[in-house]
Formats: structure tokens, C-alpha cells, sequence
């Protein structure tokens, strides 16, 4: 099973605060434990919001919001992609993550879907094209 640990923003984060060597190194033993036992699939850190966009959709129109945003604890500072056996094994890995913000923070987790995951909806046409999508972004 797949992942999304989402690592949730702060004031200090959307402000752009850096962080500090310590937590960058203690950040680096992290991600090599996860590397060493096969979980980590990605993992990045992310700009604050005020450098981002939102595209709002109301049917065939499309809206540009510039941030910054101002609801802080709905955004996300970084992110994790798990292979994982089950939820209760990411929330294990999680809970081995150095604390990523300098004060009170919050990491979320949510499964990926999988193919199996949609049923009929997923034609056999739909999941060759899905593989094919795949197979070109490995090799990119």
C-alpha cells in the first residue's frame, strides 16, 4: 500500500523560515532509515504557499488565486510517499520523525489509491493507457 504523508504547515514555514542545520541532518538520518527499508518512494519539502497558485474549477471555468493562503493549518510544507504494509505501519514510521517544525506541528496520513481500488470503472483499456502513463514517467 501507498502513502501520502503530508507534513503540515506552520506560521513559520509560510513565512519561509529555513531549517536549522540540526533538524536538516537529523532529517537526513530519517529519510536514510526509510530509503534503507524500502518505504520511502518520494519525498520533498514545498515553497510557501505565497509563492504557489490555486485554480478554482466551476464547470468550464477556471479561476487563478495567487497565495498566499490564509487558512495556514490547511496547507502542506512537504510531503512522504510510503510503500508500506498498512496504515499502522506508516503511523509507526511517522512517529520516528524528528518533529519537522520548530514548534507544534502535525503530519497527516492518507492511503493512495491503487487500481483496484475504482472496480468495473477501471477498463482494462483505462489501465493499459494508466501503465503506459507510468512507464513514460520512469523514464523521465
Amino acid at each position: 500500500m501507498r502513502f501520502m504523508v503530508l507534513v503540515k504547515a506552520t506560521k513559520d514555514s509560510e513565512a519561509g523560515t529555513m531549517p536549522e542545520q540540526s533538524l536538516l541532518e537529523a532529517m537526513g538520518k530519517y529519510n536514510e532509515e526509510l530509503v534503507k527499508a524500502g518505504v520511502l518512494l518520494a519525498g520533498e519539502g514545498l515553497h510557501p504557499s505565497s509563492k504557489g497558485a490555486r485554480v478554482r474549477f466551476n464547470g468550464s471555468t477556471r479561476t487563478v488565486i495567487d497565495g498566499p493562503f490564509a487558512e495556514t493549518k490547511e496547507l502542506i510544507a512537504g510531503f512522504w510517499l510510503f510503500q508500506v504494509k498498512s496504515l499502522e505501519e506508516a503511523i509507526e514510521w511517522v512517529k520516528r520523525c524528528p518533529n519537522p517544525m520548530l514548534v507544534e506541528s502535525e503530519i497527516e496520513i492518507r492511503r493512495v489509491f491503487d487500481p483496484e481500488d475504482f472496480g468495473a470503472a477501471l477498463t482494462p483499456e483505462l489501465q493499459a493507457q494508466e501503465e503506459s502513463l507510468r512507464q513514460q514517467v520512469a523514464k523521465n
